[in-house]
């Protein structure tokens, strides 16, 4: 077993545990929290059961007896009628600890669920981290192929491009057709392939609505989706800006390399270092792993990007209480400052604490303010943020 980050033994209040699918989840959980009673909702059965007649649930767990239980529901948006019972046997007894999965919030914000009203905590599980896989982590991999557990793991790489192929055929059969979070299934499946392309750059919904052949407020309904089923975040501008006109509009980025690279059919296209494709995607990758590590380093930061309407551009700005980081991500092992005329741009208008460009030199060096800063350092130092 590969060792998470995310430590579930040191939590003894009950959890929402969310993340896509196939990342661990509920391995995760098998082998480091024993529980008194698994529920598993993906099963029909079992599903049916419960949709059935939710007090099932109070009844098993008082038939546990013991002074204190935990309780697992795997997925559990799929009866979200079920965490009534939970809140009635979390208000019976503090001594029941639950553990409540899920690979989409959709249905649960959709149909304005009971989310127990601060009483679970909610934790979030990511793919693999360079951290987390140490020796077996390989670059070239990571940007292309991705980070789902199952992939990494997988012997061969064309076993893992398989994988991958299955994977986003299994979120549009499962996730979303079986889900009816959508009707338009092949108007959808157009819109993923044109968003993976797009991924990493502002988007325009007008744009991208005439391209799929729907309108502009079902493409903004699309993005939710991809949100809500945990596919993809949202990054938006950064709006501290007094001289400079600055775009409004966010970017999308998927959850996953491997993910937006089958999306696009480019799985077995080689990415060649120094090409404009290689820097989009080790752009998106160090974005990736920020975000990764923000969440399980449990950093209130806040991420953005800073781009003006004339061009000057800054890929990633973090900001944290009063710090402000301004990141410019390069692929290059040695790049220039003519390669970062946007960070430049700002630091002429913007307070901020450190200039970086996270590249692919061997060592730190510093040049006009700005620290040119080897991409492991970056990803290390996000803890001191």
């Amino acid at each position: 077993m590969i060792p998470r980050i995310l430590q579930l033994t040191q939590y003894k209040s009950s959890i929402f545990l969310f993340g896509p699918r196939q990342v661990g989840k509920t391995y995760l959980i098998k082998h480091t929290l024993p529980s008194d009673l698994f529920i598993d909702l993906l099963d029909h059965n079992e599903f049916l059961r419960y949709a059935k007649d939710v007090s099932v649930l109070s009844k098993e767990v008082r038939a546990i007896n013991k002074d204190e239980r935990r309780v697992v529901i795997d997925e559990i948006q799929r009866c979200p009628e079920l965490l009534n019972e939970v809140q009635l046997i979390m208000g019976s007894s503090q001594k029941t600890q639950f553990i409540l999965t899920g690979s989409s919030a959709r249905k649960l914000k959709r149909a304005g669920t009971n989310l127990l009203g601060g009483r679970a905590i909610t934790l979030h599980l990511h793919p693999f981290t360079r951290e987390e896989l140490g020796e077996k982590f390989i670059l070239e991999e990571a940007i292309q192929l991705g980070a789902i557990p199952g992939i990494v793991l997988a012997k061969d790489r064309q076993e893992k491009i398989r994988l991958l192929k299955s994977y986003v055929e299994t979120y549009l059969k499962e996730e979303i057709q079986q889900e009816s979070l959508t009707r338009n299934i092949p108007a959808f499946a157009r819109f993923l392939e044109l968003a993976a392309h797009e991924n990493g750059n502002i988007l325009n919904f007008q744009n991208i609505a005439r391209e799929v052949g729907i309108h502009s407020k079902t493409i903004k309904e699309y993005f939710s989706i991809l949100q809500d089923t945990l596919l993809g975040f949202l990054l938006y501008p950064y709006v501290k800006s007094s001289r400079t006109k600055i775009v409004s509009h966010p970017k999308f980025y998927f959850f996953d390399r491997g993910v937006a690279c089958a999306l696009r059919g480019e799985l077995s296209r080689e990415l060649i270092p120094g090409t404009d494709p290689y820097g989009r995607a080790f752009e998106h990758w160090v974005i990736l792993e920020a975000a990764r590590l923000l969440d399980y380093y449990e950093k209130e930061a806040k991420m953005s990007f800073f781009k003006t309407t004339d061009g000057a551009e800054v890929d990633l700005i973090l900001e944290s209480g009063n710090k402000v980081w301004a990141v410019e991500i390069k692929s290059s092992n040695q790049p220039r400052l003519s390669d970062v005329r946007g960070m430049r741009s700002f630091m002429k208008d913007h307070k901020y604490d450190r200039a970086l460009c996270v590249c692919q030199t061997p060592r730190l060096f510093v040049a006009e303010n700005i620290e040119f800063l080897p991409w492991g350092d970056f990803l290390q130092q996000l803890k001191s943020i």
